[in-house]
């Protein structure tokens, strides 16, 4: 992608020198990582570990970190500085997107803050380690990135490139535009009231913020920030992370009354969708739209 590093931090918490306590709970996103590791966890188990998500199987604590005021600045490397540097400008470029998007679809946009962290952290949603991925909590309006999560993208997931790693902090903060125009509290809300259909409208939740992903990218390419080939890069990101290739991953067979996130055909689907429309209009998982 064509970037300039030196963006402002303002929305910018770097916590990679402090350390939270543990704890789980609140209704925490679950990052991409996670999903792999809860997934072993319920079959060697045989016990759904993803009911953590709901806050079902935690302590629901609301603490946040607290960063030593004394500490010094994180060690960092060049590249890691750089990558660094990367995910601010991503931040950065899509809030103010959604800045100019959401007046003319009724709402109103407020700015989400990123926090960068290692090993773990506790969060407003409660304890996260780096297994649990990139996450947004919406007990705080906060994304939080351990950035050696984009090393397990490349090694892992095999999606590599500047703009999968750019989908990764677009699709969480899909999640914060939802919580802004209520989606996320309604989704809630309707998995209370039925609690069967708990998995069916997580996947809803997740495709769309697949799609709310897809219209950033739409318009860097209208702005002429992408380099040819880095749309198949956000594409791979998106099928790479399907709940159907995780469950491969995990050595069980594909169960998709399991899925929470939505198979990698259908979070390529709608993060084209959005990608080529650039409509928030045409996100609507919720109401029975193909795929």
């Amino acid at each position: 992608m064509r970037w300039i590093p030196g963006g402002d931090r303002s929305n910018v918490e770097d916590r990679r020198g402090s350390s939270g306590g543990p704890g789980f709970g609140g209704g925490m996103r679950l990052g991409l990582g996670g999903m792999l590791v809860l997934l072993v966890l319920s079959v060697v188990f045989k016990q759904d570990f993803f009911t953590l998500l709901s806050g079902g199987g935690g302590s629901g604590g609301t603490t946040s970190a607290v960063t030593d005021p004394g500490a010094p600045p994180p060690a960092e490397s060049k590249e890691e500085h750089t990558l660094a540097d990367f995910v601010v400008f991503v931040l950065n470029d899509a809030q103010k997107t959604w800045a100019e998007i959401l007046p003319a679809n009724g709402g109103r946009y407020q700015d989400a803050h990123l926090v960068l962290f290692r090993d773990g952290i506790q969060s407003a949603c409660g304890f996260a380690q780096t297994a649990s991925g990139p996450f947004y909590c919406p007990g705080d309006g906060k994304v939080y990135i351990d950035l050696g999560f984009f090393q397990e993208l490349r090694d892992r997931f095999g999606a590599s490139g500047e703009f999968a790693e750019a989908y990764v902090v677009a699709h969480e903060l899909g999640h914060h535009v939802q919580r802004l125009l209520g989606i996320e509290e309604k989704m809630r809300r309707a998995q209370r009231a039925n609690p069967d259909a708990t998995n069916q409208l997580s996947v809803a939740l997740e495709l769309q913020a697949d799609c709310f992903a897809g219209i950033w990218g739409h318009t860097t390419q209208e702005r002429g920030l992408l380099d040819p080939g880095e749309v198949e890069q956000g594409l791979n990101a998106a099928a790479a992370v399907g709940d159907d290739r995780i469950q491969r991953m995990g050595g069980g067979s594909v169960n998709p009354d399991a899925f929470t996130h939505g198979s990698s055909a259908q979070r390529q689907e709608w993060f084209k969708r959005g990608f080529d429309s650039g409509d928030i209009r045409q996100c609507d998982t919720f109401s029975g739209g193909r795929p």
